[in-house]
């Protein structure tokens, strides 16, 4: 009898981003609330719509009554077909570690590293923690994003925190998010692992209890 393979996969560190879990949410519910899955809107759209994507968002407003959001969710995914990541949570996990490993390419190679043990300190604050790259940061959320990941240079990653309140002090520099309404409002400057201290741990855990 053949023996079986050991299961060898490597959970991803990475969690399904709230936008895309939202988008497949209202997927998921499209056949009941409508009578046509995902799919089928598509088919209808191919086959009865006009031609560009902003003539297909007005006409499934205006013949069918879909809103704005739900409109260009349905035009988007006519046009990247099985390569939309925005309401797959498999195909977004498979795009956030591509785009990890594009914005760590090249001449930033040597910041991986320090992504990872950012990466770890984040995780390890709790269960709820997600981890949910986009293409040029890679925010962490609880209720809300309280913390990101941004390669800044090619040696030095800025360490976003949302620390509504909090003077800037020392080492913990302000983004002028506050001022513009931004939930990111400070950042500690990584070039090292040294920098991964103490104090980040401190602030990292504040943001972390701030973002319940």
């Amino acid at each position: 009898m053949a023996r079986k393979k050991p299961n060898t996969a490597v959970a991803s560190p990475y969690s399904v981003h709230p936008g895309v879990a939202m988008v497949a949410k209202w997927a998921g519910e499209l056949p009941e609330k409508t009578g046509r899955s995902l799919d089928d809107w598509v088919s209808l759209l191919e086959k009865d719509g006009p031609k560009t994507d902003k003539e297909r968002r007005d006409w499934l407003k205006s013949r069918h009554k879909f809103g704005t959001n739900a409109a260009w969710w349905i035009v988007e995914r006519a046009a990247k077909g099985d390569g939309w990541e925005d309401g797959d949570p498999a195909a977004y996990l498979k795009a956030a570690a591509a785009y990890v490993e594009t914005m760590y390419a090249g001449p930033k190679a040597g910041l991986r590293p320090l992504h990872d043990r950012l990466i770890a300190a984040g995780r390890g604050l709790g269960p709820d923690v997600r981890v949910c790259p986009c293409k040029t940061i890679v925010p962490f959320y609880r209720t809300n994003v309280f913390a990101q990941i941004k390669p800044a240079t090619r040696t030095r990653l800025d360490f976003g925190l949302s620390l509504r309140g909090v003077p800037a002090a020392g080492r913990l520099l302000s983004t002028g998010g506050e001022a513009k309404g931004d939930r990111i409002t400070h950042r500690i400057a990584v070039s090292s692992e040294a920098d991964i201290d103490e104090f980040l741990e401190r602030w990292l855990r504040e943001a972390y209890e701030r973002a319940e």
